[in-house]
């Protein structure tokens, strides 16, 4: 049976005096969602994530990453898959840390590497519209790019679905804040550049009467983190990886 070890990835760690724009700059160039911390003599300290970055704005800055170090999940190499699923579900993270026995950090294992793993060991049960997330906040296709940060930042959500007339047509993400130049331009200036101008379309939704077995295909197939759930257009929800995890950790 496979254990953490199998599916870890060496991954970038920094120290706590390193500044925000170069833990930018990694989570821009690579798929990581989080960044963890090391002290020097490799132990682990902590973390941060894509939300914590977006903080600061300034393309050149001298913040340093200290202040935005949070409590970090971690396993050791022998852990079952399943034990580390339900740490980044108790963490609420895309990845989790690696340890030695005696601390010192080796790597991380990716939600999005273990997820396709679990899902196909177990059997899911249930409908969409059970375990969705509800009351979604949704992005009006004529918010200003500015609107749409301040939003993300504020609630800590990963994405935000973009409507019109309550109808869903794309979706804005976290990490195209930081991807895309001219979302970062528009943000240290007064332009008030639209997000339909921006956001991710078409998009992948599913039915709330759908199963939750047939969500965690669409995420799986299409390597995508949530979906949104839809109801003759209209925007009901929004189902991740999460939730699907929290249906399976329920029946282990």
């Amino acid at each position: 049976m496979k254990v953490s070890g199998d599916l870890l990835i060496e991954v970038h760690s920094l120290h706590k005096d390193e500044y925000v724009t170069h833990a930018r700059q990694i989570l821009r160039d690579d798929v990581y969602r989080e960044i963890y911390i090391t002290d020097e003599r490799g132990h682990l300290t902590g973390m941060i994530d894509i939300t914590d970055v977006l903080k600061v704005t300034d393309t050149r800055s001298n913040v340093t990453i200290s202040g935005f170090i949070r409590e970090a999940p971690s396993v050791a190499m022998d852990t079952p898959l399943e034990t580390v699923g339900s740490t980044i579900l108790n963490a609420g993270t895309d990845s989790v840390s690696v340890l030695k026995e005696n601390g010192v950090f080796i790597g991380a294992i990716l939600f999005r590497d273990l997820f396709p793993v679990l899902v196909s060991r177990h059997e899911i049960t249930g409908k969409v519209c059970d375990a969705m997330t509800a009351n979604v906040i949704c992005s009006e296709a004529d918010w200003s790019i500015q609107k749409v940060y301040s939003s993300i930042v504020e609630s800590g959500y990963a994405s935000l679905p973009v409507v019109t007339n309550r109808k869903l047509i794309g979706i804005i993400s976290r990490r195209d804040l930081i991807e895309n130049g001219n979302i970062r331009r528009s943000l240290g200036t007064s332009t008030k550049t639209s997000i339909s101008r921006v956001m991710t379309t078409p998009v992948f939704t599913i039915s709330p009467d759908a199963t939750v077995s047939e969500a965690a295909r669409l995420l799986v197939t299409h390597d995508i983190s949530r979906i949104p759930v839809v109801d003759d257009g209209n925007v009901v929800g929004i189902l991740d990886r999460h939730d699907v995890l929290k249906n399976l950790v329920q029946k282990t």
